[in-house]
């Protein structure tokens, strides 16, 4: 089975890019599946219907998403009917959505992806990621019977990703982080199988700092004052993990990072 992930997918300039290249690229590479994390798309922070729908016409067969799932209101529109875009799951059970979603791909198998959050330095906060894996796992294999299971680790330290990453090697098939929308060069396949890396990075313009206009940032940082966020324009970049997966055993195969530029 191979599987593309797209990281972060930031604003306008991040749906460009994914309008123009996804579509050539999964045919061109004989993409099984591909799984788009678009906590952002949606002017920078959330998503809404008309997004999730262009994401989905680009060859998307799954939506995750972060702590920003709720940011734009829409959302909560559709959050109880469309299955195939997820939320992180170890959250409070008030929030409306889905966790989880199983992509049948027939004779290559079951892709069963989950998106979970961390708890350092991250809002709003999420109970504890290990304790839910360990509740949950088992449910998992009895309910879908997957062959693979991708696991969309929303995260901000390296050391959580880290730590989980271990936890759950040989359990999963691939543990891919986001959020920081900054992309780690430590793609690598785990000891016991699974395919890591702590960051896939974003999708979006490289002309802000991580997809939003710089002036902002400076604004909070330099002067510390407080200044919302406003997406930043320009060229764009997309970030991913290809990943073939063994469908007999549900291990890593190969990891590989993919940078396509506008």
């Amino acid at each position: 089975m191979r599987v593309l992930f797209v990281g972060d997918v930031v604003a306008h300039p991040g749906k460009r890019i994914l309008k123009n290249k996804l579509k050539s690229f999964l045919a061109e590479n004989a993409v099984d599946a591909c799984v788009v994390n678009a906590e952002n798309v949606a002017a920078g922070l959330g998503i809404n219907f008309s997004s999730a729908k262009d994401i989905f016409a680009c060859g998307a067969d799954c939506i995750t998403l972060g702590n920003h799932s709720f940011s734009c209101p829409d959302y909560l529109r559709f959050a109880d009917s469309e299955k195939k875009i997820i939320r992180p799951a170890n959250v409070s059970y008030d929030w409306p959505g889905f966790d989880e979603y199983c992509i049948d791909l027939k004779e290559k198998g079951r892709l069963l992806v989950v998106s979970i959050m961390g708890q350092i330095f991250i809002t709003p906060v999420a109970d504890s990621p290990f304790r839910y894996f360990e509740q949950n796992i088992e449910r998992w294999k009895e309910t879908y019977s997957p062959t693979n299971i991708l696991v969309d680790f929303h995260a901000e330290t390296t050391s959580e990703k880290l730590s989980f990453g271990a936890f759950v090697d040989g359990k999963v098939s691939l543990l891919l982080g986001t959020h920081t929308h900054v992309t780690t060069a430590d793609e690598k396949i785990l000891p016991c199988g699974t395919g890591y890396i702590t960051d896939v990075g974003m999708t979006g313009t490289t002309t802000g700092i991580i997809g939003m206009n710089p002036d902002a940032s400076l604004r909070r940082m330099k002067d510390k004052l407080p200044s919302k966020y406003v997406a930043a324009e320009g060229p764009a970049e997309l970030n991913a993990i290809l990943a073939d997966l063994d469908i007999n055993n549900g291990k890593c195969l190969k990891i590989e990072r993919i940078r396509i530029y506008e």
